[in-house]
């Protein structure tokens, strides 16, 4: 990810002054006695249970098992603290719900109930997802403040709100993106992912989700668990899928296990404080130098993110565990995973194969900040041979270069369109590049608006793109409302929703005045159209390669239906032979541009004005 590091260096001074108090060591919490997975599940594909136990010397005891049919005891484990023992047991098919009595004794004795859940057998749960959705993507705390209750914690360690602060705690919460699903289902989205819902209980800075302090924890200023699995389930509801937002490479400095940890290697450590080099490279580069991958792999994202020794087989498991139990205990259609290519490389392995034997149809993509087409398929499944060892099993991932290609194209009056051609044309790497997830802009970028120099009839370009090519397409929210600045710091880039707050002057989730309205309005005719014509997401893709600052490609089925995506990418209006596509538009004498509705009564020849891109369904 070198693209990271002119963010991070842009920022670091700001960032620094803000997290530098975590890297002194906090005092850790005196711990009550804790397991997890705090529950579990019979009729699990994999039987194997590892509990971890955390109570005040509770590594001096020997543990024991009251007969359970169907479930048995391996053995238990010491780890280098004195606080935590390994529980391993076995949940056989046979086993059936309920508690069992687990006994701690020596110098620390106890007797723990443990439940066991039923799976949930609902077939409407864990949808995943297809090429026929569209990811709303937004920041919990920035979105919409629905529930005020929750806006002041007081066992946190950021117990106030103010909303004046790009890196203070806004408010926004579950109950705010309930509030506004009818929002979101009128834009034409099928799909929500939130940045992370789970606990970052962190000193500063932590309103964006990617500082765990506690696995199994929503952080209580969002909402609770329970509150968590109805808002999955309140969304299916309503036709919308959820997808969760996951950090596998690395936790927050106040993690719990961060702060009293198991043992010193369940994280990465260096005589001094060493960052990442950012450089994925080294993962298959053949001549890389070990000290290279080691820094990439195993150097922190930060200095108030520790980084999680997945090399650890007891932490291994740790993870996979957690990432079942949110799964079956919401019923979550997919996974997004942070800074997917910074794990260790057999982890993500073991990961990927454990949570895809379970939940075959939950959808998974990954975040591959790469700079080439190649870089980026490494990181999902691909026809590439094994390097290192390392062959991903990963079905998408975030499409980057889809990003750069659009936004390359965009710059300037005569953008370069060569880099969205080669994107695509890149897709022979992928298994199938269907399940990777275009974008325009994200949380951690510049907005998509403010790069294309505010030019809204670029803006209704890009979105053109981003809802006609292949995949799962993904908007950042307010994208639709042209909400713009640029990364300088990230802050600017993670503003609140206008109107998702009481007493908002704007409020976009109610009227839409003036290029606002027009942009919301593009945004939702084609993504509904999207919607009600498959062929715009399961049909097949034919591009041709730009000429003249014109680029043309199809979405066409065996059905007979074919639309036509064409752009004037320059600023003159531009006169295009349409013969060139005749192997498409045979049998077609005329179009219906999709948005705008106006008749296209000339496939021969076809005047597209400057800096314009027709979506047209073809008629016979």
């Amino acid at each position: 990810m070198r693209f990271f590091r002119s963010f991070l260096t842009a920022v670091a001074a700001t960032w620094l002054l803000a997290v530098a108090p975590a890297l002194a060591a906090p005092a850790a919490p005196t711990p009550s006695t804790r397991i997890d997975p705090t529950y579990w599940f019979v009729g699990m594909k994999n039987p194997k249970l590892q509990l971890l136990v955390n109570a005040p010397g509770i590594a001096s005891s020997q543990v024991s098992l009251a007969t359970y049919p169907g479930v048995t005891l391996d053995g238990f484990q010491k780890l280098e603290s004195p606080n935590y023992l390994i529980v391993n047991l076995t949940v056989t098919p046979q086993a059936q719900p309920g508690k069992l009595k687990l006994q701690f004794k020596g110098a620390k004795s106890l007797t723990y109930s443990y439940e066991l859940r039923p799976r949930n057998q609902d077939p409407a749960r864990t949808q995943g997802l297809t090429q026929a959705d569209f990811i709303y993507f937004l920041m919990p705390d920035r979105f919409s403040n629905g529930d005020l209750k929750n806006d002041v914690v007081k066992s946190t360690r950021v117990n106030h709100i103010a909303r004046d602060s790009m890196y203070a705690r806004h408010g926004g919460d579950l109950k705010g993106i309930e509030n506004h699903f009818a929002y979101i289902k009128q834009l034409g989205a099928t799909a929500i992912w939130p940045t992370p819902i789970v606990e970052n209980d962190m000193p500063k800075a932590s309103y964006h989700g990617y500082a765990v302090t506690d696995c199994y924890k929503i952080d209580p200023r969002y909402g609770t668990n329970q509150e968590y699995v109805q808002f999955v389930k309140n969304a299916h509801g309503q036709g919308l899928k959820v997808i969760q937002d996951i950090v596998l490479n690395h936790w927050g400095s106040y993690h719990h296990l961060f702060l009293d940890k198991p043992a010193a290697d369940w994280f990465h450590a260096f005589p001094t404080f060493t960052r990442s080099n950012y450089n994925a490279f080294a993962l298959n580069d053949p001549y890389a130098s070990k000290r290279d991958y080691q820094l990439f792999n195993d150097g922190w994202f930060d200095t108030s993110m520790p980084d999680v020794n997945q090399g650890n087989p007891l932490v291994a498991t740790y993870l996979i565990q957690n990432f079942l139990w949110w799964v079956e205990s919401t019923g979550l259609d997919g996974y997004r995973i942070d800074t997917y290519p910074y794990s260790e490389p057999k982890f993500l392995m073991a990961w990927g194969k454990a949570i895809a034997d379970e939940y075959p149809k939950l959808a998974m993509f990954g975040e591959a900040w790469e700079g080439t087409e190649a870089e980026q398929a490494f990181f999902a499944q691909n026809i590439l041979p094994p390097v290192n060892g390392f062959k991903s099993n990963l079905p998408g991932v975030l499409d980057f270069q889809i990003c750069f290609g659009i936004s390359d194209a965009l710059k300037g009056d005569n953008g370069d369109l060569s880099k969205l051609y080669h994107a695509l044309q890149g897709d022979w790497l992928y298994t199938d590049a269907t399940r990777n997830v275009p974008f325009l802009d994200n949380h951690d970028m510049s907005r998509f608006y403010s790069v294309i120099g505010e030019d809204f009839a670029k803006y209704k370009m890009g979105i053109a793109w981003l809802l006609t090519l292949r995949g799962t397409p993904q908007l950042y929210y307010g994208t639709e409302v042209l909400m713009k600045n640029f990364s300088d710091p990230d802050g600017k880039v993670r503003e609140d929703f206008p109107g998702g707050w009481a007493g908002d002057k704007t409020n976009y989730f109610a009227t839409r005045p003036g290029q606002a309205g027009e942009a919301f309005d593009y945004v939702s005719k084609l993504a509904n159209y999207r919607k009600s014509h498959p062929v715009l997401s399961s049909g097949k893709l034919m591009q041709f390669i730009p000429q003249d600052g014109v680029y043309t490609y199809f979405r066409y089925n065996e059905g007979g239906e074919c639309v036509m995506i064409i752009a004037n990418n320059t600023k003159e209006v531009k006169k295009v032979d349409g013969t060139r596509y005749a192997e498409r538009t045979d049998g077609f004498s005329s179009g219906v541009e999709v948005v705008s509705g106006a008749a296209i009564a000339n496939l021969k020849t076809l005047t597209v004005p400057a800096h314009t891109a027709w979506v047209v369904e073809l008629r016979k």
